[in-house]
């Protein structure tokens, strides 16, 4: 998609966000909540329009969606789940078993073929969801925040399926707010207020921070307050570039500070402000 802008009422969804999502590679996109990503990946599944931009996508046919949840039918088995969204896609359900017999073992499956969806634990049901998204082998998938709110073995085994994915030649596209999860994908694009704040490889986002990050000892104040954040136990601080040094080690930034500078950043722009 390309320069795409999506209006509801007075409310800017997205504001001329670009993104490419190339086949056999894993695409994340990145932001907190009301940044737009579910709306981006509406858009890029052909479930929403937009009021201007290009979006090049596949056939319907040929798209796989899992939207926020599971996407999973509580009263019909993991069989018949399987079977129903499969042969809508227009596989033979004697397919289905072929396909996701191997997924369906990998991931902890097999034994509750015949369990209705809805007593599925929440891992189980998301996990059965995204190979739903993919039984019928889609040239694009797109998934909204699968990893959230489940369990650590579930998350492995969802990225598991997503890399199986990508190495069938999928451009797979999913949405996330964890960080240290988004460093996994191939590239990347960060949303802020339906904006771009950022986008390439995890590297080439954390490379380009400008100016100085600095590991504090504690907590700064002054006006280096406003441009502190902490993570975990320790805090950091920004230095714009052209600000004179402070204190603190310097430290090569993650993804992590790459973010929070660029959000730094774009305040600091919004309100006309340079390196103090």
């Amino acid at each position: 998609m390309r320069g795409v802008t999506v209006r509801f009422g007075d409310h800017v969804a997205l504001d001329d966000v670009t993104l490419e999502a190339p086949p056999g590679r894993v695409t994340g996109v990145v932001g907190g909540d009301g940044s737009g990503k579910t709306t981006l990946l509406r858009v890029l599944a052909g479930a929403l329009s937009p009021d201007a931009g290009e979006v090049r996508r596949p056939d319907p046919g040929r798209i796989g969606y899992l939207a926020s949840g599971s996407g999973t039918y509580p009263d019909l088995t993991v069989d018949e789940n399987l079977v129903f969204v499969a042969t809508a896609y227009g596989v033979h359900a004697s397919e289905v078993a072929r396909r996701s017999g191997g997924y369906l073992e990998r991931i902890g499956l097999a034994g509750a073929r015949d369990r209705l969806a809805g007593h599925l634990s929440g891992g189980m049901r998301q996990r059965l969801g995204v190979i739903c998204a993919m039984v019928h082998r889609p040239e694009l998938l797109v998934l909204d925040e699968p990893t959230t709110g489940i369990d650590p073995v579930s998350r492995a085994d969802l990225w598991w399926l997503i890399a199986r994915a990508a190495a069938g030649g999928a451009a797979v596209v999913l949405s996330t707010s964890y960080l240290d999860e988004a460093e996994r994908a191939a590239s990347l694009l960060v949303l802020d207020r339906g904006g771009s704040l950022a986008a390439g490889t995890p590297e080439e986002i954390a490379a380009a921070v400008p100016g100085t990050v600095r590991r504090l000892r504690e907590r700064p104040g002054g006006g280096l307050a406003g441009r502190a954040w902490r993570r975990g136990a320790r805090w950091f601080a920004w230095e714009p570039p052209g600000s004179p040094p402070g204190e603190g080690e310097v430290v090569r930034p993650t993804l992590h500070e790459a973010v929070t500078v660029a959000a730094l950043a774009r305040e600091l722009e919004a309100v006309g402000g340079g390196a103090p």
